[in-house]
């Protein structure tokens, strides 16, 4: 029916501006009110659509806006999250380098520590036969019989210097000639001499040391002269030069390094004197002369036979250092700086005397 169809937004539009403008307002006859009616009818069902239309629609929207909504936060977490995933990954590559380095270095300090290993075993080992050797030498030291089994030792060594020395003696034999000693054993040295202390104590005797017959009957230093005789200087001289290989005879066997060491050659023997000697150097003018240090060691004549009587008397004086060294390596004081056949012969008399080996 024509009169059932809903009306357009024209005749909506002209009614609402009737009902507003009362002047314009359409005058519906009789017989048109129930058409008119319908119509007003038809509209109103058509707007309660229409709202409920729009209702449905607003609440799609509203469900299509939140899901948007929550899609972008999702976005942004995610993006957030990549973000993070990338920074784990920088991360895990880092690590996976420093791991690699910090194999390579325990390959490394594997190795060495295998060398080490290796070479604590070979030590170990040594360690152990050097703590057998050790066990070994405590067990035969230990007790009695190893204390008896050292003393054996050192009482044959101590026999054994003990013969050797006098043979030395029996070589050069120091007696004692009997009759007035004058002069003996370099007792007119002078005070300012080097021989040092010139009032040392003489050894008490009846008579005057000799060495294969031969004394040290000294007279007393002139200016340019050690003995006023040459045949006196001769024998003085073969004298010094036994006493010398006494003494290299007696160091040899006892070990015992001299300090001032001797140059044999009888009796033109020499004492070496190791102590660096300070002489100033040749130039053309005084303002550039240096002093030089010369370290070789100097040699001093145990003769007077055209030597100066300092340099030959200084000789004498370190013989009898030597002596005195002797003396003091087997536990005897020396006589004094004079007295070189006083303390030769008491060399002799210690050594070969009972208590030397027991001691």
């Amino acid at each position: 029916m024509e009169n059932d169809k809903p009306l357009s937004s024209s005749s909506s539009s002209s009614d609402s501006t009737r009902l507003s403008d009362p002047e314009n307002a359409k005058v519906i006859e009789w017989e048109d009110f129930e058409q008119e009616l319908a119509r007003l009818w038809s509209l109103s069902s058509a707007l309660q659509e229409a709202k409920q239309h729009k209702e449905s629609l607003k609440q799609k929207l509203d469900s299509l806006i939140q899901v948007d909504s929550e899609s972008v936060s999702r976005s942004n977490e995610l993006a957030e999250m990549r973000e993070k995933l990338e920074a784990r990954k920088c991360i895990v590559e880092n690590m996976g380098m420093r791991s690699k380095l910090v194999s390579e270095d325990v390959k490394k300090q594997e190795e060495s520590l295998s060398i080490e290993v290796r070479s604590l075993l070979v030590a170990g080992t040594a360690l152990s036969k050097a703590r057998k050797r050790l066990q070994e030498s405590n067990r035969l030291l230990s007790g009695e019989e190893g204390y008896d089994r050292l003393k054996s030792l050192q009482k044959m060594l101590r026999r054994r210097q003990q013969f050797m020395v006098s043979q030395v003696a029996f070589l050069y034999p120091v007696k004692i000639l009997t009759g007035p000693a004058n002069d003996q054993e370099l007792e007119s040295f002078p005070s300012t001499s080097r021989l040092g202390n010139s009032s040392g104590s003489k050894p008490v005797n009846h008579g005057s040391l000799t060495i294969l017959g031969l004394s040290l009957n000294v007279l007393p230093f002139k200016k340019m002269s050690f003995f006023s005789d040459k045949k006196e200087t001769q024998r003085s001289a073969s004298a010094l030069g036994y006493v010398a290989h006494a003494v290299s005879l007696i160091s040899s066997y006892l070990k015992v390094p001299l300090r001032y060491p001797l140059r044999l050659g009888g009796s033109r023997s020499y004492l070496c004197d190791y102590a660096p000697s300070i002489e100033p150097t040749s130039s053309v003018t005084l303002s550039t002369t240096q002093p030089s240090t010369n370290m070789k060691h100097v040699e001093f004549p145990l003769f007077l036979d055209g030597q100066d009587t300092t340099r030959a008397a200084y000789a004498v004086f370190l013989l009898n250092k030597d002596l005195e060294q002797l003396l003091n390596f087997i536990g005897v004081k020396s006589l004094g700086p004079r007295h070189i056949l006083a303390n030769l012969k008491e060399i002799f008399r210690v050594i070969q005397s009972a208590d030397y080996i027991d001691k």
